[in-house]
Formats: C-alpha cells, structure tokens, sequence
C-alpha cells in the first residue's frame, strides 16, 4: 500500500517541476514519483557494484591472485575485435 510522504521544495524548483509538469502533460506527482524511482533504482546499481568492488578487493588481499592491466587489456582487445576467448588465468 503506498503511503504519503511530503517533500518541501524551496519556490524555484517547485516552479521548475510545475513547468516542465506542464509541458510533459503529466502532474508534479507523477514527476517527483519517476524522480524517485529513477534515482533509487540508480543508487542500488551503485551501491550493488560498490559491494562487489569491496569483495573483489577483499578475495584479492586473502589470495594474491589477479591478471595484470595487459593482460587484461590484451583480453578485451580480442573481445572487441569479435574473437570470443576466455579471460586470462589469474596468478600470484
């Protein structure tokens, strides 16, 4: 069940979105509604590749292994120029 939240905006941003409402024919609400929705989604992509980032970086510190930036330049290079292989082993 949705429930009811107010956001105050200062009188410039509130004529910003009542315009731009206007001339997309759709209300405020429906506006700050998207808005939200739109930046939630974003942030939890964020914060999903932020953990797996301090995961990567942690599996790193406790076993050493790794590819180096060559390696996994030389990699992606194939990958671009259409040549499916598999990524480099990683090592010590």
């Amino acid at each position: 069940m949705a429930r009811p939240m107010s956001v105050k905006l200062d009188p410039d941003t509130r004529a910003r979105l009542d315009h731009l409402a206007e001339s997309r024919r759709r209300t405020p609400h429906w506006m700050l509604r998207e808005a939200v929705a739109q930046y939630v989604e974003r942030e939890e992509k964020r914060e999903a590749f932020r953990q797996d980032t301090l995961k990567a970086w942690e599996e790193y510190r406790t076993t050493g292994l790794h590819v180096t930036a060559g390696e996994a330049d030389a990699w992606l290079a194939q990958l671009a120029e259409g040549n499916d292989i598999e990524p480099p082993e990683c090592h010590v």
